[in-house]
C-alpha cells in the first residue's frame, strides 16, 4: 500500500466513523421533513384507494392486502441507510453505484488529507508537485482526485 492510499483509506475510515456510515437502517422522519407534500399526497391517495376498494364488489375481499402491501411500502420511508465509503468502490461502476452514487467525486477531501500528504516525507516530491498543481487548477480535490495520485504513485 502507497503512502498516499494509506492516508486516503485513513481519511475514508475517519469520515465513515464520524458521520456514522456502517450501511445499517436508522429510523428517522427526514422524508416527511424533506416532502410533505409528497407524503400527505402519498395518504391521501391511500385513502382514496381504499374508499374505491370497500366500494367495490369484487375487490372489498383484497382490502387486507392493501393495508398490508401499504405498512411494508410505508416502512421504507422511515428509515434512512447511510452506505459505507469503501477506497475499493472508488472508480468502480458497477451496482453499487446505484446504492451509494459516485461519491468519490462529489465530495471533497478535507484539507487535513491534503496537508498530510504534503508533509509526508514518504511520498516524493514529483507527487507533491503533480497534487500543488491539481490544488492550483480546481481549488477544491474530491477523493477521486486523489485517488489518481495513488495510480500515478503505484506506477513508477
Amino acid at each position: 500500500m502507497t503512502e498516499i492510499q494509506r492516508l486516503l483509506t485513513e481519511t475514508i475510515d475517519d469520515l465513515n466513523t464520524r458521520e456514522k456510515r456502517d450501511n445499517r437502517p436508522r429510523f428517522s422522519i427526514s422524508f416527511i421533513r424533506k416532502h410533505p407534500g409528497l407524503f400527505v399526497g402519498m395518504y391521501i391517495a391511500w385513502f382514496a384507494t381504499l374508499a374505491v376498494m370497500l366500494q367495490s364488489e369484487t375487490l372489498v375481499d383484497s382490502v387486507w392486502l392493501l393495508v398490508v402491501l401499504f405498512v411494508l411500502l410505508n416502512g421504507f420511508f422511515f428509515f434512512d441507510v447511510a452506505p459505507r465509503y469503501r477506497y475499493e468502490d472508488i472508480d468502480v461502476l458497477d451496482f453499487r453505484v446505484c446504492y451509494n452514487g459516485e461519491w468519490y467525486n462529489t465530495r471533497f477531501v478535507p484539507p487535513t488529507l491534503i496537508t498530510a500528504i504534503l508533509h509526508s516525507p514518504r511520498v516524493d516530491s514529483d507527487h507533491k508537485a503533480q497534487l500543488q498543481k491539481m490544488i492550483s487548477r480546481k481549488g477544491e480535490l474530491s477523493f477521486y482526485d486523489i485517488f489518481t495520485l495513488t495510480r500515478a504513485q503505484a506506477t513508477p
